[in-house]
């Protein structure tokens, strides 16, 4: 699983903000805004990591449960795909 090419974050007034670029607009013309942890799942995902692996690195630098922490990489991971977003 990964980013789709086309969809970058920028940071705008502290914020961190996905937008899509280029042929991308035709199929996702919003913004997700992150926070901490939606934007260390952003980059992992960007880099191609496997969910097991971002959740660890959850369990890691949070105090989460893998359970939770799971549940909660499912979610966010679904909402990118119901968007279209990850390839």
């Amino acid at each position: 699983m990964k980013i789709k090419n086309g969809f970058v974050v920028r940071e705008i007034a502290g914020q961190s903000i996905v937008i899509a670029l280029g042929e991308a607009t035709k199929e996702f013309n919003g913004m997700i805004k992150l926070n901490e942890t939606g934007r260390l799942i952003w980059d992992m995902l960007s880099e191609g990591k496997s969910s097991d692996e971002i959740v660890k690195r959850i369990t890691d630098e949070y105090e989460i449960d893998a359970d939770t922490a799971g549940k909660d990489v499912e979610v966010f991971i679904n909402t990118l795909k119901g968007a279209n977003i990850l390839e």
